[in-house]
């Protein structure tokens, strides 16, 4: 029963494939009518080309310098902590939802884009005036802009708490365009940014490298930097104080080589004395200092990149010879849906209509 069955299922494919075939002329209709349509879309079909870059971006690990400078601190009574304690918000996981950020996008928006023609212009611009918009999508344009509001602001003048609809369009443009794969095994981190101008796509792609660098070292030296700033004010007072306790020495000692009085000499005591434990707290300052800075550079991210960002030749676009031979496929397929199911029930139910 079963073999009958394919054997009968076999037949029929070879029956419809002959049926469809002794009606070419109808074949070659359908056809010729879906390799134009086929042709038309695939010409208004704006190409795309991508740029991929791959970053091996440094893994934080506990121990390290600033730990063997913890053990070198605490000899001279200096506590500086332990890197073992700080663990990292930021890691290579979550850098897709950094890049999608509207605060990154933003940052993006003027990005000097070089395009093939070598013109300038702004990304902004380049996706709000360059991109081309195929004719299927004219009529939902039009419609759109019927009942489209005018926007008083600015929409250069970008405020991230309020987008305007068309800075909000640009962020879900760029979000569809960009794509950013961390593998887990090794946090190999590949972005990849498409668009229809190939220097544009290279541009962008090298400045999304470029910036989430940035971002990442920002975020992880904040602390740090903060500890620079603050103890390079205690550095430059306990330096001043020192400068001034000590010119005030030098002063009084001057005023006192031809006088043995003790008053005197207890006063320039008092002023050496002072001057002393200025110095003292001087060097420490100076420490805390170059501590701090040795921290700063522990804490500044080492980023490799294993390929940078180059202009794509051929476009990752589908191939519009492609399209147009899958259209031909359609077109034979509906064509053999029209002969063996669609034509006849339709002539049949025309008929009793005229009836």
């Amino acid at each position: 029963m079963e073999e009958n069955k394919k054997k009968s299922h076999e037949i029929d494919i070879v029956g419809i494939a002959k049926r469809v075939l002794a009606e070419w002329k109808l074949l070659l209709k359908f056809v010729g009518v879906a390799a134009v349509l086929g042709v038309v879309i695939a010409l208004n079909t704006p190409k795309s080309y991508t740029t991929s870059v791959i970053l091996a971006p440094e893994v934080s690990g506990a121990g390290g310098m600033l730990d063997n400078l913890s053990d070198l601190a605490s000899m001279v009574g200096v506590n500086i902590g332990s890197s073992s304690s700080s663990i990292d918000a930021i890691y290579p996981e979550i850098y897709p939802d950094v890049i999608s950020s509207n605060r990154f996008i933003i940052d993006l928006f003027d990005v000097k884009v070089r395009l093939k023609d070598n013109t300038e212009r702004t990304f902004y611009d380049h996706v709000t005036k360059d991109v081309k918009i195929p004719f299927w999508s004219w009529p939902q344009i039009w419609i759109s802009t019927l009942f489209k509001e005018e926007e008083k602001a600015n929409q250069k003048d970008v405020d991230p708490f309020c987008l305007t609809k068309e800075q909000s369009g640009v962020c879900a443009l760029f979000r569809s365009r960009v794509s950013c794969i961390v593998d887990k095994k090794t946090s190999v981190v590949t972005i990849s940014f498409e668009d229809n101008d190939p220097v544009a796509s290279a541009v962008m792609a090298d400045t999304i490298l470029s910036r989430l660098q940035q971002y990442i070292t920002h975020y992880r030296t904040k602390k740090a930097r903060i500890d620079v700033d603050y103890y390079e004010q205690l550095f430059n007072a306990a330096k001043k104080e020192y400068e001034d306790a000590r010119h005030k020495y030098a002063r009084a000692a001057d005023a006192s080589t031809r006088v043995v009085l003790v008053s005197r000499q207890s006063e320039l005591d008092d002023l050496e004395n002072d001057m002393q434990l200025k110095y003292s707290v001087y060097q420490q300052m100076t420490q805390q200092l170059n501590i701090a800075h040795a921290k700063l550079q522990e804490r500044t991210p080492a980023f490799s990149v294993i390929q940078e960002a180059t202009v794509p030749i051929r476009a990752s676009s589908f191939p519009r010879s492609l399209m147009v031979i899958g259209y031909m496929l359609l077109g034979a397929i509906l064509c053999a849906i029209w002969i063996m199911y669609l034509r006849d029930p339709i002539k049949k139910l025309l008929s009793k209509r005229k009836k």
